[in-house]
């Protein structure tokens, strides 16, 4: 597996932009914030502005030194911290919390048109929310749609984040859902079945075909006769779907919660894990060596634990769900794993994307490094950090401005004062 670094250079998807505007006749714009954050540092420094021309950074330094053009529109913003706009890692824009419909329902019973509209309501709660870029893990149930909504936002008839689409995961003929068993009808899938080399390939190549800028596959479901988690493709399967891949520069994320299924990913030469609940110090070590990046989507396993087990955080023993996950994470984070920022959200509420930071660093991590996890790190981990991720001449105008320092207190990313998206004032 080549370094990410390495292997993602070549995979640099355009993102356009809504609303784009030519840097020669767009209107400047002089951010002056109490500090800047630049996405790398140890620390903000106060005393900076940025300025915007259209949808990229023009210049970030010494407020004095800064001379923006005559006509350029200023923008006081007292008392805040400046940041890149954050980098969603595991989204879900067309699922809802599951207490509120359950999964199955959603896939079954909410028309595809409902959905789409509602899809359009989370991606503008997340942008609001300083989330400027999100990788879309999943349509689940209705098709190339992540494409469409990529393609409103980029036209700047709604407003939303950049969207890393992924259209449908690939699973192994009857390993996903809804169950065939528990349905008198043949039940729609919320992926794409395929199994042997050639349909796998076929279905990269198709998933391609119809806008996905990432390939999702089920490394490993709960397949087994009492519902364990078991690998779904064997070793040489996934190898053949990273290949293909590969071939037509899209990098590929696995969800695994096995130790197995991540051991399987991992020899297969994926880019990212997702879940990675049963992660054992082999495996983050292999993981590691591999230069392969995680999503813990700690969150996820929190919210599962409030819907189905019916656990509140602080009151009564923690469910074995939440302890394994938050073991996996500190084993991971030991291991030296390049772990991302991606909580899954859709499984909770869109717009609240901030509580996968704060448990990151509830379990171990400093404000900083998850600070730069859904920043510079996780525009490094997609292959944007020449665009995304930092503050810096030539970069998207993605940025955010929040109340406090969030390099030392994370819910600081709580106390959203402004958000700029492609140099748009969206909040």
């Amino acid at each position: 597996m080549r370094a990410i670094t390495l292997a993602l250079a070549c995979v640099l998807i355009p993102l356009p932009v809504a609303g784009q505007q030519a840097a020669d006749t767009a209107r400047a714009t002089l951010l002056v914030p109490s500090a800047v954050w630049d996405g790398v540092a140890d620390a903000p420094v106060k005393g900076w502005a940025v300025l915007l021309r259209g949808d990229r950074i023009v210049a970030a330094g010494p407020a004095g030194e800064i001379q923006p053009p005559p006509d350029a529109a200023r923008v006081e913003l007292p008392g805040t911290t400046l940041i890149p706009g954050l980098i969603e890692g595991h989204s879900h824009l067309f699922l809802h919390p599951y207490d509120e419909t359950l999964w199955d329902d959603q896939v079954l019973k909410e028309a595809a048109g409902f959905r789409m509209v509602a899809a359009v309501a989370h991606a503008a709660a997340t942008v609001r929310a300083g989330v400027t870029t999100v990788r879309d893990l999943g349509t689940e149930g209705v098709a190339d749609f992540d494409a469409q909504l990529r393609r409103a936002v980029d036209r700047g008839l709604v407003p939303g984040p950049r969207i890393l689409t992924s259209n449908r995961a690939i699973v192994a003929v009857g390993s996903y859902a809804p169950r065939r068993v528990d349905y008198a009808f043949e039940p729609p899938q919320g992926a794409e079945e395929a199994s042997g080399l050639d349909a796998i390939v076929r279905a990269v190549r198709r998933q391609a075909a119809e806008g996905a800028d990432w390939i999702k596959v089920y490394a490993d479901f709960s397949v087994g006769p009492r519902g364990e988690v078991l690998p779904t493709f064997s070793v040489e399967e996934l190898r053949a779907l990273v290949e293909a891949a590969d071939a037509l520069g899209r990098p590929v994320a696995a969800h695994a919660t096995s130790a197995e299924g991540m051991r399987r990913a991992a020899l297969a030469g994926v880019q990212t894990i997702e879940h990675g609940d049963g992660g054992t110090p082999e495996v983050f070590r292999l993981m590691k060596e591999k230069k392969i990046a995680w999503c813990p989507t700690l969150a996820a396993s929190e919210a599962y634990a409030e819907y189905f087990d019916g656990w509140r955080k602080g009151a009564g023993e923690v469910p074995p769900r939440v302890a394994q996950s938050r073991a996996a994470f500190r084993a991971g984070l030991a291991a030296g794993v390049t772990i991302c920022f991606g909580g899954d959200v859709g499984v909770f509420p869109h717009g609240d994307n901030v509580r996968e930071l704060v448990l990151m660093v509830e379990n171990g991590m400093t404000p900083l490094a998850a600070l730069r996890a859904a920043t510079s790190g996780n525009a490094l981990s997609f292959g944007h950090e020449q665009r995304l991720g930092r503050i810096a001449p030539g970069f998207a105008a993605d940025l955010v401005a929040v109340q406090g320092d969030p390099t030392r207190d994370v819910m600081a990313l709580r106390s959203v004062e402004a958000v700029f998206a492609g140099g748009r004032r969206v909040r």
